[in-house]
């Protein structure tokens, strides 16, 4: 009887479980391409699984809107910290054990390896990015822009301002700017006379303002000379001005830093793949990887170490980070506390104010 012959390539694959696409939402532009070429294709080159990337100015309202209608088509999502734990507290994102995660390389925990509040009951930090102000050099040929406080002073610095559609960060720039200590912003924040004063002295530039929405925006806002200043995330001005060349320079002082998340909606289609993506992720390497194509921080101290070049080959990456020792003077953490318990009240002023 003749035997019959199966390669053994046919009989891995016949070995291997079928896996569906991964649909993962994100926020687009340089940030997105990151994490492309820093997770995806690596994950995909070693598990077979396609990775599908969605953008979206913000991924939290999305996923808000599928959960709530059951029909969730996303598997991972990249969120800020605020709607992290508000999307979570609100039943709308899967738990993530910590334990899953991948330790150190020399054996650290990942509960200790992550940076302090990088790890919450739903979602995993991957990257540390801020909010900067930027500026055009052709702008300013003399005197440079260098202060928060000059982000303000139209009368030094003429021309119109970038700011983001929305209260967050805005009000915490402006008590900065009107010499409030970072320590003391949000116990100012609290206060009914401090949101008076965060509105006051936004509204001294109000008249020179042009909002933006998504990350991509700001640095086409100065290219364009829509703007001649305008706050953006670090890492999309970092991608402007080395990537692409432009005459583009970025004040560190008073940065905002936050936490960029993968979280998972409840209802993910394919919830143990999602989970893989997001250890593999967010393993020591990965993070450190992805600083290679964008300037963000990673979220673990075991890929600090090992941050070098960008991909260009030229350019050192540790002092384009919002973690760097020199950028993180006059600089402000953003607390997600503050934000999941006053954001209704103060977007409700805020929108009463961008209509007056």
């Amino acid at each position: 009887m003749k035997q019959l012959m199966i390669p053994a390539t046919a009989l891995c694959a016949l070995a291997l479980p079928a896996h569906a696409d991964l649909t993962v939402m994100s926020w687009g532009g340089a940030y997105e391409r990151s994490q492309v070429e820093a997770y995806n294709k690596p994950f995909t080159a070693e598990t077979g699984i396609a990775i599908n990337m969605m953008a979206a100015d913000n991924p939290a309202a999305s996923i808000k809107s599928m959960v709530e209608a059951g029909n969730v088509t996303i598997d991972v999502a990249d969120l800020e910290y605020t709607d992290a734990v508000r999307l979570c507290d609100e039943g709308a994102l899967e738990e993530i054990d910590p334990a899953i995660l991948p330790a150190a390389p020399d054996g650290t925990p990942a509960t200790e390896d992550f940076l302090p509040g990088a790890l919450t009951d739903c979602a995993v930090a991957s990257m540390v990015f801020s909010t900067v102000y930027g500026f055009d050099t052709t702008k300013f040929p003399d005197e440079k822009p260098s202060t928060l406080g000059d982000f303000f002073d139209t009368d030094a610095f003429p021309g119109k301002r970038g700011l983001r559609r929305g209260p967050k960060i805005n009000l915490e720039l402006a008590l900065m700017a009107d010499g409030v200590p970072p320590e003391e912003v949000y116990e100012t924040l609290a206060t009914d006379e401090g949101v008076d004063r965060a509105f006051a002295k936004l509204d001294t530039i109000k008249s020179q303002i042009t909002w933006w929405e998504a990350g991509a925006q700001p640095p086409q806002l100065l290219a364009d000379g829509e703007v001649a200043m305008t706050t953006a995330y670090n890492g999309r001005l970092f991608a402007a001005m080395v990537a692409e060349n432009k005459p583009f320079e970025i004040v560190w002082d008073g940065q905002v830093l936050e936490y960029e998340l993968f979280a998972i909606p409840r209802g993910a289609p394919n919830l143990e793949d999602a989970l893989e993506y997001i250890k593999f992720a967010t393993g020591t390497e990965r993070l450190a990887n992805q600083t290679k194509w964008i300037s963000y921080g990673p979220a673990r101290r075991s890929s600090i170490p090992l941050v070098g070049l960008f991909e260009d080959e030229e350019t050192e990456m540790t002092p384009h980070l919002p973690t760097n020792e020199d950028n993180l003077r006059n600089s402000l953490q953003s607390s997600y506390e503050f934000w999941v318990d006053h954001e209704m009240e103060i977007a409700e002023r805020f929108n009463t104010w961008l209509a007056q």
